[in-house]
């Protein structure tokens, strides 16, 4: 009679084994095997509590009605970091730099376009404004030689008094001319200034008695009114007048000087005459051989200037 291997000692406490000898000792498949245990020596020491700190993370307000969890917006983050501005000494420094370097760079452009007139002339309008720079330089020398002589003349003369006589009735000529005390002729121009629309202003005319003046003019009559140094244009249109003598157009200026000096200077780019056409107004230019201005002014007496001389 046999043993049941399940009663025999040696086989106490073995698990139970079935199917072939391969499988012997695993577990059976859907039962859980043996529990293993820790022993206490291998588990870490508590932590107490009020040891375990959560570390702080600061949170944004939520606005109302937005999920706890959303975070400022991109806008928000770059308008808290572009306002309020923070400026410092240095970045002061280069805008005040930047801003005088502009104000130079604006107020050479101005300065530079004041001349445009100029620079789109053409090269004999140019040609001929340096020819009468030369003669205005011309006409001073001569004039300084003229006195150099006189000044000679007294020195040298044996009857003095008789030579600085002479000298003094040809100076009281001269300067009744330029007085208009005393008539003249000589070479010079014919300017007409027509004005069929009333546009042209006393302004104007005072511009072109300007010109003639400085390119030479020695007698200037306009419409039958000598204009000298103490002149004055009012009014315009019909209402046109020099020293209080109403005139009517057209403005006929008769002037004595240099032909070769006078017509260019009224016809330079930007002139005289380019002046009077934009505003409809007609202006021509005559040179003659000789001029004759005869309209004279009373001699007026100074009321408080006197000679410095004795």
């Amino acid at each position: 009679m046999s043993e049941n291997p399940e009663n025999h000692p040696e086989n106490a406490g073995r698990p139970e084994s079935t199917g072939a000898a391969g499988n012997a000792g695993r577990p059976e498949a859907g039962r859980p095997g043996p529990e293993k245990r820790v022993p206490p020596e291998a588990l870490p020491p508590e932590v107490p509590a009020e040891d375990v700190r959560t570390p702080q993370v600061p949170v944004a307000p939520v606005a109302a009605g937005a999920p706890a969890s959303a975070g400022p917006s991109g806008r928000r983050r770059l308008a808290s970091a572009l306002w309020p501005p923070r400026v410092t000494r240095a970045q002061l420094v280069v805008a005040l730099l930047l801003f005088v370097l502009g104000l130079g760079l604006a107020i050479q452009v101005s300065s530079t376009s004041e001349n445009s007139a100029l620079r789109g002339a053409r090269q004999e309008d140019l040609v001929r404004i340096l020819d009468e720079l030369d003669d205005r330089t011309q006409r001073l020398e001569d004039e300084k030689t003229r006195l150099e002589k006189q000044r000679t003349e007294l020195e040298s003369s044996s009857d003095q008094a008789e030579e600085a006589r002479k000298q003094t009735q040809e100076k009281e000529r001269q300067l009744g001319i330029l007085a208009g005390s005393v008539a003249a002729e000589g070479p010079g121009i014919t300017l007409t200034v027509g004005d069929p629309t009333g546009a042209v202003e006393s302004d104007m005319l005072l511009d072109a008695i300007q010109e003639l003046r400085a390119a030479g003019a020695e007698a200037i009559q306009v419409n039958g009114v000598r204009v000298v140094a103490d002149s004055y244009f009012t009014g315009s249109g019909d209402e046109m007048r020099i020293d209080g003598t109403k005139v009517a157009a057209p403005y006929v200026f008769k002037v004595i000087g240099k032909p070769e000096d006078l017509e260019p200077a009224l016809n330079i780019p930007g002139g005289v005459v380019q002046t009077l056409e934009k505003e409809q107004a007609t202006a021509t230019v005559e040179r003659s051989a000789k001029i004759v201005v005869d309209a004279l002014r009373p001699a007026k007496r100074p009321d408080y200037a006197q000679s410095s001389s004795q």
